[in-house]
């Protein structure tokens, strides 16, 4: 990823999100340009929450229950709310204890990362409970297969889903969205702020 990063750096003045667990990426990628650290781990893989605090970076810091590999073989929560935040929080304060200015630490509940539709679906409708806490919330819920199992459509077709989602998700609190549909997305936006003054 880093002629990548670095290649973007050099063509715009947009943040470059790297999106890796491994220290030396991070490294690598701080090096040539890399403005943010999202990791799907959390900073938990080894080194990388002393690589991350030596850098400097804002981090986001993602739930998964299990790894890509397992995470969605049987996903299982009590209570999946209850559940991500304080995961999220616990690693908050680990990087708090570690250096970072609390402005500098990014939210994401992980939707699809080891959760089933049920478990999307009430971490949607209780955002406002991982918004509350104090952090910049990112949710991640573009093009998702949620989406598919609500509606049937695939990957292609899957634009007005993830406009309703995204939608849905900052009217839940999430600061910051992960889209790939960044006009559409944009224009649904400024009208949601609009009406809502």
């Amino acid at each position: 990823v880093v002629p990548v990063v670095e290649a973007i750096s050099d063509l715009s003045d947009a943040i470059v999100s790297v999106d890796t667990s491994t220290p030396a990426v991070m490294e690598a990628a701080a090096g040539v340009g890399a403005g943010l650290i999202n990791d799907v781990r959390a900073l938990q893989r080894r080194g990388a929450l002393e690589v991350a605090a030596r850098l400097g970076l804002p981090v986001c810091l993602m739930h998964m229950q299990g790894d890509p590999q397992t995470m969605q073989a049987s996903p299982s929560y009590t209570d999946v709310v209850t559940e991500v935040r304080d995961f999220l929080l616990g690693r908050a304060d680990a990087c708090l204890a570690a250096g970072f200015a609390q402005e500098q630490i990014l939210l994401d509940p992980g939707f699809g990362f080891g959760k089933t539709l049920e478990h999307n679906l009430d971490l949607l409708r209780r955002l406002p409970v991982l918004a509350d806490e104090g952090y910049p919330l990112l949710a991640g819920l573009s093009r998702k297969s949620m989406i598919a199992r609500l509606t049937g459509r695939d990957v292609a077709d899957r634009l007005p889903g993830s406009l309703a989602l995204a939608l849905l998700a900052a009217q839940g609190g999430a600061r910051l969205l992960r889209v790939h549909d960044v006009a559409e997305t944009t224009d649904a936006l400024r009208i949601l702020e609009a009406v809502q003054g």
